[in-house]
């Protein structure tokens, strides 16, 4: 096969790979998904806040929730100076922060996290400190916390946390990416690397499907969920400042 027959089907290797991941999440996973979105559910019915927070492009999947068209409005993302997505420079500083011991500690200290709130927390290889401290610390302060990650790390890369553990450890729910290791899915003849990452792809889809069982669970029980609409739709603008103004005490994203 010519060189440029192989990456002329590589785009449709890559979607297979991806479709085929999420098949996985929705047969092994789907219960835990639609416990997760009775957590949060549970949460919103009884005042509590939702947050969520991921490092690097971890924080990708939990962006896409907050202030989002269809979302929950109640859905605010735990900011770490430093990590959030690849905006800092050197862009290697992100990943540095990760393996800081007591950076999450300091964070949650100040965050607007209380007992009875949810954080979802997202990291494809739960090895490094900050979400594995994250996770600790939050449910020592009574904050129930779901984890969104790969399992198969703990199996193949060592903790970098003081206590040899990893997120999947202090999790009151698991969410398995199923992402391999290395979080690449291709490769092919003349190039070194793997390549084509899903981990973000598979990753958000969890998180919507999380919330979206939230608001299915909420309309169930006759609670009207909290859902923004497109401000590019007419009567967007004005739903939405409805919605905001109803739930202003759990929004923490405008202020």
């Amino acid at each position: 096969m010519a060189d440029s027959d192989r990456s002329d089907r590589l785009a449709g290797t890559y979607f297979d790979a991806a479709i085929d991941l999420l098949r996985q999440v929705r047969d092994e996973e789907g219960d835990r998904i639609t416990a997760a979105g009775r957590l949060i559910a549970d949460t919103v019915a009884a005042g509590g806040r939702v947050f969520s927070f991921g490092a690097g492009h971890s924080s990708l999947p939990a962006q896409d929730t907050v202030y989002r068209a269809g979302g929950l409005a109640v859905m605010n993302l735990l900011s770490v100076p430093g990590v959030v997505g690849v905006d800092v420079r050197p862009a290697t500083l992100g990943s540095a922060l990760e393996r800081v011991d007591g950076l999450a500690a300091a964070v949650l200290d100040t965050s607007p996290l209380r007992t009875g709130d949810v954080l979802v927390i997202i990291s494809l290889s739960g090895r490094n400190a900050l979400p594995v401290e994250m996770a600790m610390t939050a449910r020592a302060l009574g904050i129930k916390v779901i984890g969104v990650t790969s399992v198969a790390y703990a199996d193949a890369a060592g903790s970098r946390h003081a206590s040899g553990s990893y997120l999947k450890d202090h999790c009151d729910l698991v969410l398995d990416s199923r992402i391999p290791v290395g979080d690449a899915e291709l490769t092919l003849p003349g190039i070194g690397a793997p390549f084509g990452p899903a981990s973000t792809v598979i990753t958000s889809a969890i998180m919507q499907a999380v919330v979206a069982t939230a608001a299915g669970t909420l309309a169930e029980r006759g609670i009207e969920p909290p859902l923004l609409r497109s401000g590019n739709v007419d009567g967007g603008h004005d739903w939405n400042a409805e919605v905001m103004r109803e739930y202003a005490d759990r929004i923490f994203y405008r202020t």
